[in-house]
């Protein structure tokens, strides 16, 4: 009930400039119909303008004040006043019946509470027969003379009052609702951006891990390798694997600017990629050491750019973990489509699979872009021994 009757008085408040000129209208209003020859004589006259007086000073200095600091024992004694003048004016004057039409609109403006405001205008209405009965001197006299008319200004004003209560109420709760909108809202787009940021840093790291984190293991590999040849006085294999240490730490730099300008993989910029997985497994050989037969499919050669770019980190990450976990001597790479779909093998004759394999970041991040792009990955044992990487796309072109 405490809600409702805040939402009710939030609402009258936000019109309390209308509900001021309404008062100060119907006031003046009244004040004239106390002028008039019908309304009685000369003393009743002034006192009905006296109090009609008293009634706007207090709703001008005290009530509306009350109203706007939510001092409810300000408005509750404006409203036994407001009572008090209306059916006291009435009992003076036949103008005082004008007060009628502001003392029971402001009884809805002071009211706490819908009940509260029924009770006040039953209230109002019972002063008044009690009024008019004192001055008449006759209860059944005054009930017949204006009886009738006061309970139907009780009904219309209980009506009418709970009719604007309710439409009050029922749009400070749709204000409500649309502040809690506006607050969901923001919070699921600060939720999105928070998502956004992680998605973007899980796809960085990906990335890093998937080119500069293989490139430098490379780097790190060829150069103890080059120590070793050294150590063996071979300075031409020696000179030969540093050459190789230049040209992955070149294409490392290349890969860093590219990730800095948000491009795609260097290896497919002004290749395809089959051509990009053919120096790729050139490249890997003759690193390694390690035999690299090669399948490729020209029907792959014009396939979605995002589609190329898994299937190619997927043969990166599956030939740097040839290299360091498989101690294969052969490697088959193919890539073949069929109708609406690419796929992409990757087969050693190296020790297999480990009893207690653990997947790290990159064969994660090879199932990650498999899941995006609704495709499968396989990890299996290969046929005859080693390991077999398959990767499944769909294709649209």
């Amino acid at each position: 009930m405490n809600g409702q009757a805040s939402e009710r008085q939030a609402f009258w408040l936000t019109t309390l400039r209308r509900w001021d000129m309404a008062f100060y209208a119907m006031a003046g209003v009244a004040g004239a119909s106390y002028l008039l020859p019908a309304a009685g004589g000369g003393a009743a006259r002034l006192w009905a303008l006296g109090l009609l007086a008293v009634l706007v000073c207090a709703y001008a200095f005290g009530a509306r004040r009350a109203a706007l600091r939510g001092q409810h024992a300000g408005t509750d004694a404006y409203l036994v006043l407001l009572v008090a003048v209306t059916a006291t004016t009435i009992s003076l004057t036949d103008g005082g019946f004008v007060l009628l039409f502001i003392a029971y609109s402001q009884i809805w403006f002071f009211a706490r509470s819908r009940w509260t405001g029924a009770l006040w205008c039953v209230a109002l209405t019972a002063a008044v027969v009690a009024s008019v009965a004192v001055t008449l001197g006759d209860l059944r006299a005054a009930w017949s003379m204006s009886g009738l008319q006061l309970l139907a200004s009780l009904a219309f004003s209980v009506v009418l009052g709970l009719w604007i209560t309710q439409i009050a109420e029922t749009s400070e709760q749709r204000g409500a609702l649309l502040d809690q909108l506006r607050d969901a809202q923001d919070a699921l787009a600060a939720s999105h951006h928070a998502a956004g940021v992680l998605a973007e840093r899980e796809r960085l790291a990906q990335e890093i891990h998937d080119t500069l984190a293989q490139g430098f293991t490379s780097i790190i590999m060829l150069s103890q390798t080059a120590s070793a040849l050294l150590e063996r006085d071979r300075v031409d294999d020696a000179a030969l694997r540093v050459g190789q240490v230049e040209q992955v730490a070149r294409e490392n730099l290349a890969e860093a600017r590219a990730l800095v300008a948000a491009f795609g993989p260097v290896a497919l910029q002004g290749a395809d990629l089959t051509q990009a997985l053919g120096r790729l497994a050139e490249r890997f050989e003759a690193e390694t050491g390690t035999q690299v037969v090669v399948d490729l499919d020209e029907q792959t050669a014009g396939i979605d750019a995002e589609v190329a770019v898994a299937l190619l980190r997927t043969a990166q990450e599956g030939l740097a973990n040839v290299r360091r976990h498989a101690d294969a001597r052969h490697v088959r790479l193919q890539l073949a489509r069929d109708g609406d779909s690419v796929s992409l093998d990757l087969a050693d004759d190296g020790c297999g699979l480990p009893a207690d394999l653990r997947e790290g970041v990159g064969l994660l991040g090879v199932r990650e872009r498999a899941a995006a792009g609704g495709g499968s990955v396989e990890l299996a044992p290969a046929a005859g021994g080693g390991t077999r990487l398959r990767l499944t796309l769909p294709v649209t072109s």
